[in-house]
């Protein structure tokens, strides 16, 4: 019961602070005007600039954002306990993420669809947008490092996920091609595309999952040397490269081609599966087995070296409260998107708090649904099946739990755990509503990877933007022709995968996951100090965002000092690549602070030099 209104409560609340503070923020602060000229009609050259239905720019906008982060975060973070977890994302998401999402959208789209590093530029001054989007170019390679391992574990160790992830492609190119080139209708091809998905997804669940080890390809770089093969030829290795081609293709294509379609399917998607989770949550509490924590509320005794939850919660759950990689996606392609600037409001902020109910789930899956049972996939009969005790019976409540998050380190929360975690969960509570658990853990696995997958090819092209900005403002002209800066994107982004990380090539993800929060958060509080500036320029208040901003600038150079300089942290135990990545990052965040700190006086009221005029005279178009 105690799940149930849990889960209620959280839908009630993100519900009244959508129609207050999200209103609020955008009728009163940033005074959302319907008649405003938005990039993508000003611009519209049919490949980033795109004016599109609010529906179709919140499924790219929410699956882009969502990806893995408000699944792995979570998934971490309760391990000191479900309670401080829920807390923080529950609130975090309505006075930090939600504003910082709105404000990141509204500042680009009234810069002509320009990033935030280079919107940097006009709020505070020309080396601001340099120090930006320097850091804005390591953070995306490493989003694309480790997203692409992300992908490539869950394709290794949930192979029924494979096939219906990649049937999805083609599909949404059809529908791009229907909807663009023959004035189509979105909706209904959708849902169509929808149910065939859920086909897919019995397939592969029951008929067709793809294992590279079934064929003889080790599942990592030390399985592969084990063998006498390379050690680069591992199902890792494979995959990644396999998703990095698929991102130089996707980055580069005009959105209405692959993106948008594919999202819309996607965030259609996972509101269905949403849906399903949250019904299970009403009906779990009334079955036989019930629905109850098998975590503590708060958790005193965590496994050995696990971090102090002060400041770590904070950094470890990420998207699903604050996120920074959200101002990229919110400025890089969402506002060369929306048609009317009205739609910022449940673009941006509804998006936010959709996400953080996607967080909650994640909780409650992890801590309450993973007590129901954990599984061992059976490859011969193509099932999944409960794990047992040595006495032979399920593996449940505690035992369960413990599977998981029950060992002796911090260190033991490996990737497949943290994904795991709540893919088995959230099958266990679809099982309430009737859904068997092999094709529940299809749903879920299919789930993550489509997400993911968004996420790792939106960056690729966030990145290209970067990359082009970058070469713009050093003068390197030919970086910045498109095909050459989206192969800056993803050999970069492929050089940091295939470092021999802890399991070999394809595995180098890892070796940068510690540093991929705290840099995350940064980027939060330097975006949060450019739409300070903005308000600020335009004689607007900005008390609302000076306590978001302070804990986003000390919250994640707190986490990085501990890092580095702490008790064997990274420099004692000679992890150089991290210390080196922290410390530039860091040295460029507190350059860029001091830049805005030595301005803060001078800029109150001094709107910033206009944009230069476009080409085209566009038309008002009202909603």
């Amino acid at each position: 019961m105690q799940t149930l209104l849990i889960a209620v409560g959280a839908l009630v609340g993100y519900l009244i602070a959508y129609h207050t503070y999200g209103r609020w923020l955008s009728q009163k602060i940033f005074k959302l005007d319907p008649h405003a000229v938005v990039p993508s009609v000003e611009v519209n050259d049919g490949r980033d600039y795109v004016p599109t239905s609010r529906e179709v720019v919140f499924g790219h906008h929410f699956t882009s954002i969502a990806g893995t982060g408000p699944i792995v975060g979570p998934a971490i973070a309760v391990l000191w306990g479900w309670l401080p977890a829920l807390l923080w994302v529950f609130f975090g998401s309505i006075f930090i993420g939600a504003v910082h999402d709105l404000g990141s959208l509204v500042v680009s789209l009234r810069s002509r669809g320009h990033t935030i590093g280079e919107v940097a530029a006009r709020m505070i001054n020309p080396r601001a947008r340099v120090l930006f989007l320097a850091i804005l170019f390591m953070a995306l390679m490493v989003v694309i490092g480790i997203f692409g391992l992300v992908i490539a574990v869950i394709f290794a160790k949930y192979p029924i996920s494979v096939f219906p992830v990649w049937a999805e492609l083609p599909m949404a190119v059809m529908i791009g091609l229907w909807v663009y080139k023959r004035n189509g209708r979105l909706l209904v091809p959708c849902l169509i595309v929808l149910v065939l998905m859920y086909l897919m997804t019995y397939i592969g669940a029951y008929h067709l999952p793809i294992d590279l080890t079934q064929w003889g390809v080790p599942e990592n770089g030390i399985a592969a040397q084990a063998a006498g093969h390379s050690p680069y030829f591992n199902a890792i290795v494979i995959w990644t490269l396999v998703l990095l081609a698929y991102c130089f293709v996707a980055s580069v294509l005009p959105v209405w081609t692959l993106l948008q379609p594919r999202d819309f399917i996607n965030s259609h998607a996972l509101i269905l599966a949403l849906a399903l989770l949250f019904v299970g949550l009403m009906v779990a509490p009334f079955t036989a087995e019930g629905l109850a924590f098998v975590a503590p509320a708060v958790n005193t005794n965590p496994p050995k070296g696990t971090p102090a939850i002060i400041p770590f919660l904070f950094i470890t759950i990420a998207c699903g409260s604050i996120s920074g990689f959200h101002c990229l996606v919110a400025s890089g392609t969402t506002s060369k998107q929306l048609r009317c600037e009205t739609d910022a409001t449940v673009v941006g902020y509804g998006s936010m708090l959709l996400e953080g109910g996607l967080a909650i789930i994640v909780i409650l899956a992890c801590t309450a649904g993973l007590g129901l049972g954990v599984y061992d996939y059976d490859g011969d009969a193509h099932r999944y099946v409960p794990a047992l005790t040595q006495a032979g019976d399920p593996l449940t409540g505690e035992l369960a739990w413990a599977r998981y998050y029950g060992g002796d380190t911090w260190s033991g929360m490996t990737l497949p755990k943290k994904i795991g975690g709540f893919i088995e969960g959230g099958a266990n509570i679809m099982m309430t509503v009737g859904v068997p658990v092999t094709m529940g853990i299809g749903i879920m696995a299919v789930l993550v990877a489509s997400f993911a997958a968004t996420t790792l090819d939106t960056a690729t092209r966030l990145q290209r933007y970067v990359v082009t900005e970058l070469a713009t403002a050093v003068h390197l002209k030919p970086l910045t022709n498109r095909y050459a800066a989206t192969t800056v994107a993803v050999v970069s982004g492929g050089m940091i995968a295939m470092i021999a990380g802890p399991a070999g090539p394809g595995s180098g993800g890892l070796i940068l996951w510690p540093i991929f929060g705290a840099t995350n958060q940064l980027l939060a509080g330097l975006s949060f100090l450019v739409i300070c500036f903005y308000l600020l320029r335009h004689n607007r208040p900005v008390w609302f965002l000076l306590l978001p901003m302070v804990l986003m600038i000390i919250l994640p150079n707190w986490v990085m000092a501990q890092q580095v300089f702490g008790v064997g942290g990274w420099l004692a135990k000679g992890r150089y690549l991290l210390v080196g990545m922290g410390l530039a990052t860091t040295s460029l965040q507190i350059w860029m602070v001091i830049e805005g700190a030595l301005l803060y006086r001078r800029i109150k009221g001094v709107e910033p030099e206009p944009l230069p005029p476009f080409v085209r005279e566009p038309t008002s178009m009202p909603c």
